[in-house]
């Protein structure tokens, strides 16, 4: 181990796991270290369905009527991956995708006023749902149309609207949309946490929603993917791309000090020995004195025998409640995946319901997502802290990840690594130009 290298990466977790795919691929000698003896950290898929029970301290073992242990891949964090965006296209452009097998997700759902509604997005879906009133529905289809045809370059579809100035809660007020369709147009097709958004520029908004509707139109049900045998096969993935371009992976491997000179790293101490690198990128758990919590979300496992109800018996589907309709600050997700990703095994179902933590009582604050789900088989439940690292880590050469949010989608996820690869490299995180290199660089290594 005592060896230097380009680059050290802490965590095998997918943030880690890609960027360290990225870098191999670039021609950087890679070392990728983790404590536990698993890949994914905080993204992992666990199975048997034994660990999740001595990982979440549950008494006992897991009941005959949940079959075999080995048929469980249950994600500690729940998300699913836009078709259009960001991720798959990594994915596509680095080729991990010939590791991986993905399913859509078969539905896409909004709370509202105690009810489940299937959240339209097209103009057809507008006109028959049973969200909206007739009149209301007309309007919402007009604004779809808008947002279909919108182009910042051609002042003939903006209608008046200033992309870089108008916000979005006067869009909606040209709309003449009433709260109820604002909530599940901001928060289930733009995918907005909260409602700071309303008097940000639109452009952020309008592009949302098309990313939304694309991805949809691509497999029609809805507009997300999902793994076969859960999330942790993608860290997975991406580590079978750096082993390809000589990247040494060490998983089980105890960290024992970060090795600074100058107030830059130099290099990685661990049992005893010490590896060198010019830079690092690991997430918060390896350099807690250089993040600072940002937050606190709430996660909940929940294992049925049932689907959602009202989903017309999805086998998986994803299902918002916008904060407004249960007067919260920030929206309540739950992501429901079964047997058709493999994950539980047949006839059992997997719903995972978070939230950004707001109260001293962070269970409390998911009630109503954990009625929907009633009966629940077994719950498990954790709060963890979320952490953003204190600098940019150019002086140091430090570069850490953010913890993954609340969301159900890769969104974030993928700006973090972007933003990380920009200020690894100085250069954008290029998608085009990654494209326009594909055959040099991402060449087929079959």
């Amino acid at each position: 181990m005592n060896e230097e290298y380009d680059v050290i990466v802490l965590g095998t977790g997918l943030t880690e796991c890609i960027l360290s795919g990225i870098m191999s691929v670039k021609g950087k000698k890679v070392l990728h270290m983790d404590r536990n003896p698993y890949y994914g950290a905080e993204s992992a898929s666990i199975t048997p369905l034994e660990d999740l029970y001595t990982r979440f301290s549950l008494p006992g073992s897991p009941p005959d009527s949940m079959g075999r242990g080995r048929d469980w891949n249950v994600d500690l964090v729940p998300k699913f991956l836009m078709a259009n965006g960001q991720l798959v296209r990594m994915l596509l452009i680095t080729q991990v995708t010939r590791y991986l097998d993905f399913k859509v997700i078969e539905g896409s759902y909004v709370y509202k006023k105690g009810s489940i509604f299937k959240v339209p997005s097209t103009e057809t879906e507008a006109l028959t749902s049973s969200l909206m009133g007739m009149f209301e529905k007309r309007r919402f289809k007009k604004f779809l149309e808008f947002v279909s045809n919108f182009d910042e370059n051609d002042p003939k579809t903006l209608q008046g609207v200033v992309p870089t100035k108008t916000t979005m809660r006067d869009v909606y007020k040209k709309f003449d949309l009433g709260q109820d369709v604002v909530d599940f147009t901001g928060h289930a097709l733009a995918l907005y946490r909260t409602d700071d958004y309303l008097d940000q520029p639109c452009l952020d908004t309008i592009t949302r929603i098309r990313l939304y509707s694309e991805s949809l139109a691509r497999y029609g049900k809805s507009p997300y993917l999902y793994p076969l045998y859960g999330l942790g096969e993608l860290p997975q993935g991406f580590a079978r791309l750096s082993a390809i371009y000589g990247g040494v992976y060490m998983l089980n491997k105890p960290i024992e000090e970060l090795v600074m000179e100058n107030g830059k790293v130099v290099g990685v101490k661990s049992e005893g020995e010490v590896a060198r690198c010019k830079q690092l990128i690991c997430d918060p758990s390896y350099a807690m004195d250089r993040a600072s919590k940002v937050g606190q979300v709430i996660r909940v496992i929940c294992i049925m025998n049932h689907p959602i109800k009202n989903t017309s018996d999805a086998n998986s589907c994803q299902l918002i409640i916008p904060q407004n309709q249960v007067n919260r600050k920030h929206d309540i997700y739950v992501c429901m995946i079964s047997s058709a990703h493999n994950i539980p095994t047949t006839g059992k179902y997997v719903a995972i319901v978070s939230t950004m933590v707001e109260t001293s009582n962070p269970e409390g604050e998911i009630k109503p997502a954990l009625d929907l789900l009633e009966p629940i088989e077994q719950k498990f439940v954790s709060t963890s802290d979320l952490y953003s690292p204190v600098d940019m880590g150019t002086e140091s050469q430090i570069f850490i990840s953010r913890s993954y949010d609340a969301t159900t989608h890769f969104e974030t996820t993928c700006d973090d690594i972007k933003d990380i690869y920009k200020r690894m490299t100085g250069a954008e995180f290029d998608f085009a130009e990654m494209e326009r290199q594909k055959c040099d660089i991402f060449g087929d290594t079959e």
